[in-house]
């Protein structure tokens, strides 16, 4: 068993969340429970979706409980094992709970009024690192074995440039000397800041975790495809009205007096309804690269 493969099984066996938190009682009705994946900072994160969770509780008209998950892994666990009734969740890690659960995709992320962003590899400026070759040999951190934007499409990037030979199985692809998952993109971007690693292959937004003046230490030197927005994704069989009335919820955060609650969700610009068709060209290439058999 490789390397990887030993790390995604325990990223499968993780199934308890790490922070666990809920709004204000409304009725009597079992909770609505949510998780969310740990792109940023778990503490903070727990503690910024707060106010946002207070208004979908009250537009709902329905208690929230909601987590943080270990992992991108553990997210699709709690799918899975009915531990959640919709998770917030980056696109591989939907397309794998999608084939496994049956779960289904209902809202889309929009970012600086696009539905998809893409990831890049950074580096730091003054590494004397200018282009991809430049790192053969050297170490990488991503974001999770079943990250979009933190493994999958910037791992692609070196397969289609001949530089890896690319797969789950093998992530250095013959080409880094060692790569690393560092658990979320915040950790990522600071892997690379602070000299920890080579490179950082994750999210093009992950920069505006970082403060400000960190931002200038380190440029991108490669860009990958364009990924489908991270998405909100409901659970098979949860019950329509519970879905639409969530749906609905969700949606009113777009309106002019709710936008402020916006930026504690990972910071989206907006909501979109969304179907599992978009994210075809996602699926299609988790299948090249092993993470759905075909």
């Amino acid at each position: 068993m490789s390397r990887l493969t030993r790390c995604f099984c325990v990223f499968l066996g993780a199934l308890l969340p790490i922070w666990i938190a809920s709004a204000p009682s409304a009725n009597g009705a079992a909770p609505l429970r949510i998780a969310l994946v740990p792109i940023a900072n778990p503490e903070r994160l727990i503690d910024g979706v707060r106010p946002a969770m207070k208004f979908l509780e009250k537009e709902m008209g329905r208690k929230i409980r909601y987590f943080i998950t270990l992992n991108y892994s553990a997210a699709v666990e709690a799918m899975a094992s009915g531990r959640a009734d919709i998770s917030f969740m980056p696109p591989l890690p939907y397309v794998l709970a999608h084939r496994r659960t049956g779960a289904e995709a209902i809202l889309g992320e929009i970012y600086r009024g696009k539905n998809y962003y893409q990831a890049k590899i950074f580096v730091r400026k003054d590494s004397g690192i200018k282009k991809l070759e430049d790192l053969k040999g050297k170490t990488i951190a991503y974001v999770d074995p079943i990250s979009s934007s933190g493994f999958m499409y910037p791992h692609d990037i070196f397969v289609r440039k001949g530089l890896a030979k690319g797969g789950l199985e093998d992530p250095e692809g013959g080409f880094f000397r060692r790569v690393y998952f560092a658990g979320g993109d915040e950790q990522t971007i600071r892997s690379v800041l602070g000299r920890f690693v080579d490179a950082a292959g994750v999210s093009e937004f992950s920069l505006n975790l970082i403060p400000q003046k960190d931002r200038g230490a380190l440029t991108a030197i490669a860009v990958s495809e364009r990924i489908p927005s991270h998405n909100v994704v409901a659970r098979k069989g949860l019950d329509s009205k519970t879905r639409a009335r969530f749906i609905a919820a969700m949606l009113k955060l777009n309106e002019p007096p709710n936008r402020k609650y916006l930026g504690l969700l990972y910071g989206t610009d907006g909501y979109v309804k969304v179907v599992n068709a978009d994210y075809k060209s996602v699926a299609d290439m988790a299948r090249r690269y092993g993470f759905l058999r075909k």
